[in-house]
C-alpha cells in the first residue's frame, strides 16, 4: 500500500469564494502516482474561483463527471478530459501527461488505452515545451541532492522516477512554490512526499535496509569482514533511524548517509542552521538510547 502525497502547505492567498457545494476530498484508496497529478489539478481548480457547473459548460462535460475526476471516484480518466481541464485551468500539459501516463499503469491500463488516449491531443503532437527558467535552474542546483536522499529508501529505477515525478510536481505547481514562504522548503515537502509514497513501510515506518549497502561508511572500508560488520551496524540504525520524527530523519539521512555538511542541509531543507543542528542533537540523542554503538554528537561531517 503506497502513502498518498499530500498537497504542499498553501501558498498564504485566500481561496475565492464559490457558490454550490463544496468539492469532496480525494479518496484515500487511489494510488499514489494518481495523487502525484490530481493534487495539483484540485489546488489548480480550488484557487481558479471557478464553480463545477461554469467548467461543466466551458468543457460541455458533465458536473458529476467532473467531481469524480477531482476526487479520483470511478473510472481512471481519460487523458482527453484531463487535458481539456488542465487547458482551461491554465497548466502545463506536458508534465501532466507524464504523471498521468505512469499513473494509467498503475491502474493496470494496456499501452493501447493509453495511446488511443494521446492520439487526438494536439498539444502532445507538438515539441515539449519547456519548464520555467527558475524551475530548471532550481532542478540543476539541487537534482542530484534529492537523488542522493531517495537512493537511502528507493533501488536505483525507483529513485530516478521518484526525482522525476519530483520536478513534474513541481513544474504543475511552480507559481504557489513561488509564492510560498520557502520555495526550497515547498519544494522539498514535495520530494519528501514523493519518497515516501514509493518507500516500502513496516508498522507505518520507512524502511531503509537500501542504504545500508551504498553508506559514506561502507564505501571507505577495505576488508569482507569490515564491511560486513558495517552493515550490521548499519540495518541496527536504520531500524532505529525510521522511528525518528520525519524532520529528523531527514536531517539524519543527508548528514549520516549522504555525507552533507550542516550548512548544506540547511539550504536543502530551507531550514535555518539552528533547526539542522537541533534536529541532528535531538536524533542522535535517541539513537544513542537504543543503539549498542553510541554515535557521535555531530554526525560524520562537520
Amino acid at each position: 500500500m503506497t502513502t498518498p502525497l499530500e498537497p504542499p502547505a498553501p501558498s498564504g492567498r485566500p481561496t475565492p469564494a464559490r457558490p454550490g457545494r463544496k468539492l469532496g476530498p480525494v479518496l484515500p484508496n487511489i494510488g499514489s502516482a494518481h495523487r502525484a497529478w490530481l493534487d495539483p489539478l484540485r489546488v489548480r481548480y480550488l484557487a481558479s474561483g471557478l464553480t463545477l457547473s461554469e467548467l461543466s459548460t466551458r468543457l460541455r462535460f458533465a458536473k458529476s463527471k467532473l467531481s469524480e475526476l477531482l476526487r479520483g471516484a470511478g473510472l481512471y480518466p481519460r487523458w482527453e478530459i484531463v487535458s481539456l481541464l488542465a487547458t482551461e485551468l491554465d497548466m502545463p500539459s506536458w508534465p501532466l501527461h507524464r504523471l498521468w501516463r505512469q499513473a494509467a499503469f498503475e491502474a493496470h491500463k494496456s499501452s493501447d488505452w493509453i495511446e488511443n488516449c494521446t492520439d487526438h491531443t494536439p498539444i502532445l503532437t507538438t515539441a515539449p515545451t519547456p519548464p520555467p527558467l527558475e524551475h530548471q535552474a532550481f532542478r540543476e542546483l539541487v537534482e542530484n541532492d534529492y537523488s542522493l536522499f531517495a537512493q537511502a529508501f528507493l533501488d536505483d529505477e525507483q529513485r530516478d522516477a521518484a526525482v522525476s515525478d519530483t520536478f513534474d510536481i513541481l513544474w504543475l505547481s511552480w507559481n504557489d512554490a513561488l509564492a510560498s514562504h520557502d520555495t526550497r522548503r515547498y519544494s522539498w515537502n514535495v520530494l519528501r512526499a514523493t519518497v515516501m509514497s514509493r518507500t516500502p513501510h513496516r508498522d507505518g515506518r520507512p524502511e531503509m535496509g537500501q542504504a545500508a549497502f551504498d553508506t559514506v561508511a561502507l564505501r571507505s572500508l577495505k576488508t569482507p569482514d569490515d564491511a560486513m560488520d558495517q552493515i550490521t551496524e548499519s540495518l541496527e540504525l536504520f531500524a532505529a533511524m525510521s522511528r525518528l520524527p520525519a524532520a529528523q530523519l531527514d536531517v539524519m539521512v543527508l548528514r549520516r548517509l549522504c555525507g552533507f555538511l550542516v550548512e548544506s542541509t540547511s539550504a536543502l531543507l530551507g531550514a535555518s542552521l539552528a533547526t539542522v543542528r537541533s534536529n541532528e542533537r535531538h536524533a542522535t540523542r535517541f539513537l544513542n538510547s537504543v543503539l549498542c554503538t553510541p554515535l557521535t554528537t555531530e554526525g560524520n561531517t562537520p
